[in-house]
């Protein structure tokens, strides 16, 4: 799906502004058709995960760059810093240990059957998805993370599931730094714009080195959601 800088704008949470100072500094990827700026759809969510979009205090992938606005410091203020969302996520979700598997599909697919249950749709078709998504562009995080999600797909409802999933081995899954995976999130939301927070703002959580110390721990549901209140706590605490 193809989007407008307007569309950009609202799903990120910033001014046009702010997209046209990136567009001009060549910092987001964009076409042109008909002289008009157009977006492709999962080359933003690709975007958002590799530049970490999310992190407090930051409005742009150049952290030097300054919201030039009180608009566009006010509009950006929720990307990454929604209070507990991720937390709310999780809740809604469980986490999976020892997930059998030799490959990517295999882990997929497994993984699908506990969720499929939970969602009350189908696992078959929920793995289809999320190999279509994986064989646009790997979901991975480097350091043995990933976040596998669906492309143009939404929960009919009024809640956002995060899944934490731990292989019984690590995977290969075709990440930039050629490491196994170990870690995968899996993200199901519930509308456009919270779906890409989400996107963002584990990307963010992840670029931790004590969130990776954990994860290497495979916590359990309990331990690994007071980590992420905790942590979501301390950014809103940062940006007040």
């Amino acid at each position: 799906m193809d989007l407008k800088l307007k569309d950009v704008a609202d799903l990120l949470n910033v001014s046009e502004t702010t997209i046209r100072r990136w567009l001009a500094d060549e910092k987001i990827p964009a076409y042109r058709l008909n002289h008009q700026y157009r977006f492709n759809r999962t080359e933003i969510e690709d975007w958002v995960l590799s530049h970490k979009l999310g992190k407090e205090n930051q409005t742009s992938p150049d952290s030097a760059t300054k919201p030039s606005t009180e608009e566009e410091q006010g509009s950006h203020a929720s990307i990454g810093n929604k209070q507990f969302s991720l937390y709310r996520a999780l809740n809604k979700g469980t986490v999976i240990h020892r997930v059998p598997g030799h490959n990517k599909e295999e882990v997929l697919r497994t993984t699908m059957k506990v969720m499929a249950k939970e969602l009350d749709l189908d696992a078959d078709v929920l793995t289809d998805l999320l190999l279509e998504r994986e064989s646009l562009h790997p979901t991975s995080l480097n350091n043995g993370l990933a976040i596998p999600h669906a492309r143009d797909f939404l929960l009919d409802a009024h809640h956002d599931v995060v899944t934490l999933a731990f292989p019984e081995t690590p995977i290969p899954y075709g990440a930039l730094d050629g490491k196994p995976v170990h870690t995968l999130f899996f993200l199901f939301a519930c509308d456009d714009k919270r779906h890409l927070h989400l996107l963002s703002k584990i990307a963010h959580l992840s670029s931790h080195p004590e969130t990776r110390k954990l994860l290497q721990t495979k916590p359990t549901k309990e331990v690994f959601l007071e980590y992420v209140k905790n942590w979501e706590s301390d950014i809103s605490s940062k940006k007040d």
